[in-house]
């Protein structure tokens, strides 16, 4: 078992005081079998009514609606956690998908068909031509092999690069590029498995790595491909390594652009000079002894 404490302040300064709308935040991690939170604090400011609740895909959803005007807002979250993934590589995959290609049962499959859907409907010849050199039609290859060649194909064959814009790359434009950030890598994942028939979600989260300078941190992002008998099953294509105990999930969703951390909009009174807000992100993430 590891014990983690997450800690995430967003800040937005702005030029002038301003009418904030309801923020959405999707902040705490999701609990389980093998995550157990031990304590979570959430600090907002300025004054705010605070609701939570479940979205559809089960994720905790924190609604923030603002009830004064300010200059600025502050978001600070602070999770302890019992993450007792240890071992990610111990699972079995039933029998009929050990190899691909496999089907997936008929009533499995209804439940998973917004996990199969293509995103990017665009980019399926590019995908095509790109996946030919794991699979091709005829072959027949263990499931998670031919996953884990996908995932450390991206890791080691693309360069990461930060970018603060929001939204994803294409997959096109990733394999164009050879470049992206972890949500790029992970689109470029995913949409690989819907192109081969296997079902995958987005992850947004957080990672444990203890070789950053403290306050180095950032929110992170992978997939998960739903295996039989093994069930939703994480690959970190930044790393190409298997999600084990060093992965915080907060929300999975089928779509990489409707989970950011942090959501909403305001509203500012005309001026001659408008100013973009100065945001400030800051993640700590890191192990705590008993």
């Amino acid at each position: 078992m590891r014990r983690l404490q997450i800690k995430h302040v967003t800040t937005y300064e702005y030029a002038q005081a301003v009418t904030l709308l309801p923020h959405k935040l999707l902040l705490r991690p999701r609990e389980g079998h093998d995550v157990r939170i031990e304590s979570a604090e959430l600090t907002i400011s300025p004054a705010h009514q605070l609701q939570w609740q479940r979205d559809v895909y089960d994720n905790p959803v924190a609604l923030a609606t603002f009830i004064e005007p300010s200059n600025q807002l502050s978001i600070s979250s602070c999770v302890v956690i019992q993450h007792y993934d240890n071992q990610p590589l111990d699972f079995l995959v039933a029998e009929h998908a050990v190899y691909f290609p496999f089907q997936y049962d008929v009533a499995e499959r209804i439940d998973l068909s917004p996990y199969l859907s293509v995103i990017f409907d665009q980019d399926h010849a590019i995908l095509d031509s790109w996946l030919r050199q794991f699979w091709s039609t005829g072959q027949v290859v263990e499931t998670y092999i031919l996953l884990e060649w996908i995932n450390k194909a991206i890791a080691t064959g693309f360069t990461y690069q930060q970018r603060e814009e929001p939204g994803v790359q294409t997959p096109a434009t990733t394999l164009a590029k050879r470049t992206g950030s972890c949500r790029d890598f992970a689109t470029l994942f995913i949409e690989a498995c819907h192109y081969l028939g296997l079902a995958a979600r987005f992850v947004s989260g957080y990672v444990y790595s203890p070789t950053l300078p403290q306050g180095q941190g950032a929110t992170h992002a992978w997939s998960e491909v739903y295996l039989p008998g093994a069930g939703w099953k994480g690959f970190d294509s930044t790393s190409g390594l298997l999600v084990g105990n060093h992965h915080i999930t907060v929300a999975v969703s089928r779509h990489p652009e409707s989970v950011p951390p942090v959501s909403g909009s305001f509203i500012a009174a005309p001026t001659d000079n408008p100013q973009s807000p100065i945001m400030n992100v800051v993640v700590e993430v890191v192990a705590i002894s008993d």
